[in-house]
């Protein structure tokens, strides 16, 4: 693979070799080969999904003093938090994909439509994957919110050649930006990859967050596998329990291939517990069909693992694209 990192220089860390960037020592490795992709194709289900589900999009509040979630598909989620309006990883695009005549093809239109979001205040952008990072959405965005934009390192260069007026702020993996007056995202780990092309693995940083806004905490995962789950109780340890966790429940199959990447609903619900969440919302699930599991399955496995270990399936909930939930600072729902 190429030397040469096009999106980042910085000095020698232990996630950073010069060139590349690893996930903590001791968790598994993500790369996958060629002959990889070419075993899970060979042996993929037929798996159809949906062509279109209707979606009956929703118009957010302008502003909201407690904390309320709104989905709008995939991991693309509007938090409205302490008057913040805040958005995760937004795609309003038709594909998860370089082009928009071939790729993934959203099944679910948008939750709300982008001409009627509330005032954008920040992005949290997780890692330059297609399915997060998407130029058309974050040019709309900026000509009419200009909003903060945090995430982790490398990938403001990708933002920044497409939109060079954007504000960006990137940092590693333990920094912290304020976004307005007593709200502050700190960058976390998460064990995941990124690549946008040919030769660019693992060139730009990938990361969840941790967004304070007063006396709310709200993690927002990104992508990431769970691997030996030391990276979540890292994070109980250092900032406490969170009131809302944003957690992945799909694009899990097959598990040989997407485990140490994708969480599973079991290991979402095991997330949560080793953070201490009071509550969670589900993402990244039933609106691009990225790998073979149905598409049903993982809401479904999310309630029956809940139930299994006697949680109330009311803390842990898959919204569905213009469905939205209220939390106050304590509980859930």
């Amino acid at each position: 693979m190429p030397d040469h990192n096009r999106y980042y220089t910085g000095p020698v860390t232990d996630h950073f070799d010069g060139t590349r960037f690893l996930n903590p020592a001791g968790e598994p490795e993500t790369d996958r080969s060629f002959g990889d992709i070419l075993r899970w194709r060979r042996t993929a289900p037929a798996t159809k999904w949906p062509k279109t589900i209707a979606v009956t999009p929703v118009v957010p509040e302008r502003r909201v003093e407690g904390l309320r979630v709104t989905m709008v598909g995939h991991a693309t989620l509007l938090i409205q938090v302490g008057g913040l309006n805040i958005l995760t990883d937004p795609v309003w695009s038709n594909r998860a994909s370089p082009v928009q005549f071939a790729g993934p093809k959203r099944v679910t239109a948008p939750g709300i439509r982008i001409e009627d979001l509330s005032p954008i205040d920040a992005i949290l952008l997780s890692h330059n994957h297609y399915d997060h990072l998407d130029i058309p959405t974050l040019k709309a965005l900026h000509a009419r919110h200009a909003p903060l934009i945090v995430t982790p390192l490398g990938n403001d260069s990708t933002i920044l050649r497409h939109i060079p007026k954007a504000r960006v702020s990137a940092g590693d993996w333990g920094d912290a930006f304020d976004i307005a007056p007593g709200a502050r995202a700190h960058i976390v780990p998460a064990l995941h990859w990124s690549s946008r092309g040919m030769g660019d693995r693992r060139m730009a940083l990938w990361g969840g967050f941790m967004l304070r806004v007063g006396e709310r905490l709200i993690y927002f995962a990104g992508d990431t596998g769970y691997g030996t789950g030391n990276i979540f109780r890292r994070l109980h340890e250092e900032f406490g329990a969170p009131d809302l966790a944003l957690l992945p429940i799909g694009a899990y199959d097959p598990r040989w291939f997407m485990a140490a990447q994708h969480t599973d609903p079991e290991e979402a619900i095991q997330i949560m517990r080793d953070l201490g969440a009071r509550a969670a919302v589900a993402m990244h699930w039933g609106t691009f069909k990225l790998t073979d599991e149905p598409r049903e399955d993982p809401a479904l496995r999310l309630r029956a693992g809940l139930v299994e270990r006697g949680i109330d399936p009311a803390a842990f909930v898959p919204l569905l694209p213009g469905e939205w939930a209220a939390f106050d600072p304590l509980l859930a729902l």
